[in-house]
């Protein structure tokens, strides 16, 4: 079946990339292990491939399924989120660049680009994103490269305007890059907004079932494209077969998914609301929440992501972090399950210290596709233990 774009999400998440296979027909196009491919004569490549690193089907299929659903014309796939960032960055800037980021960025992030880049000469300035004008000044005090933004951000779920903060980046030269981890192509489309590139952890909702590592690049123009496509074949972090093969499975099913953990997301948020233990409840769908008249404009639907901050400080976070069943204490997001974080000491422990902390009294949610019902009796009940 051949792809549209004028076709719906679901029906491209399904078919992008997906051709049933022509000798037998299955319509699952099989997984390619093999690490290098026959020539017809030196040189005569079939079909393009000649060894792993540089292609392979499976990861071209996954690749062609990311670029059709985030709106754009390539995509990359890696072996993780952060060798994904790892590459933009080095196929796109030089010592002595810099890069405007979110004064509230993932703690990886803002670890690749603080400790391991800075030490080869590029530079960072963490900024509030809601501040335009804030923003334009750090952008135009250096030999900026990237504006780097999360919206929502991790962990304290703030919206930035993409369409406002893609003008600053491009009337100073430089280029928009939009982590899109937390809201999915399903829910938000960067490039659609203005971004010149978007990024994933396909680790999270994007492969969505907790059993696979992996990282993606998508862009819409072909002199960006060609640059990172060259670091991602030289540098070599590319995402196994198998990682494909899974990240694909889980993508297809995407957009019913964000469906379920939008729902529970917004009923969960909202019970938070109504607890006197709760001193504040991050949550775009919240019409208290500060961007939620912009996320309604530039979102679908408000996601599963949940943060939460309570009165009772480090110890009542604490508490409830560790005394829930149905959410399950651990790193990441976006499965299929429920997840509880502990981000000041957990997800966001590199930032400690620095600008970028993150609030002690604040755990964050990522509910999965169970009943509502169950997680919110699993929260409630973790909350008798601070009575």
């Amino acid at each position: 079946m051949s792809v549209s774009e004028n076709q719906g999400f679901n029906t491209r998440a399904v078919h992008a990339g997906q051709a049933f296979e022509p000798r037998t027909g299955a319509v699952v196009p099989p997984l390619h292990f093999s690490s290098t491919y026959a020539q017809d004569g030196i040189g005569g490549l079939r079909d393009g491939y000649e060894y792993g690193r540089g292609g392979n089907p499976t990861r071209d299929a996954l690749q062609e399924q990311l670029a059709a659903l985030e709106g754009g014309t390539h995509a990359y796939s890696f072996s993780s989120g952060l060798a994904a960032e790892d590459s933009l960055i080095r196929a796109l800037t030089r010592p002595g660049d810099h890069i405007v980021l979110g004064n509230d960025a993932y703690g990886g992030t803002y670890r690749l680009i603080s400790r391991v880049l800075g030490d080869w000469g590029i530079g960072n300035t963490p900024v509030d994103m809601a501040d335009l004008d804030a923003v334009g000044k750090a952008v135009a005090a250096n030999k900026t490269r990237f504006v780097w933004v999360e919206t929502p951000s991790n962990p304290l779920m703030k919206i930035t305007d993409i369409e406002a903060l893609a003008k600053v980046a491009h009337d100073a030269g430089a280029l928009l890059v939009v982590d899109n981890t937390f809201a999915s192509p399903y829910l938000q489309t960067p490039l659609a907004l203005g971004a010149d590139v978007v990024v994933h952890s396909t680790t999270k909702y994007i492969g969505g079932h907790s059993d696979v590592v992996g990282g993606a690049i998508v862009v819409k123009d072909a002199e960006l494209a060609e640059k990172i496509g060259f670091v991602q074949f030289a540098v070599g972090a590319v995402s196994g077969p198998m990682d494909a093969f899974l990240t694909t499975r889980g993508l297809k099913t995407l957009g019913v998914r964000m469906d379920r953990h939008s729902d529970n997301g917004q009923a969960v948020a909202e019970w938070l609301l109504e607890r006197p233990e709760v001193e504040a409840v991050l949550y775009p769908g919240l019409p208290s929440h500060p961007g939620h008249e912009l996320a309604k404009k530039q979102m679908k639907k408000f996601g599963g992501m949940v943060s939460v901050q309570f009165k009772g400080g480090e110890a009542a976070a604490r508490t409830v972090a560790e005394n829930t069943s149905v959410f399950t204490l651990a790193e990441s997001l976006g499965g299929i399950e429920s997840l509880m974080n502990y981000p000041s000491e957990m997800t966001h422990a590199s930032v400690k210290g620095t600008e970028l902390a993150v609030p002690v009294n604040l755990i964050r949610l990522s509910c999965g596709i169970e009943d509502v019902e169950d997680l919110i009796a699993d929260l409630e009940h973790a909350f008798t233990f601070l009575r």
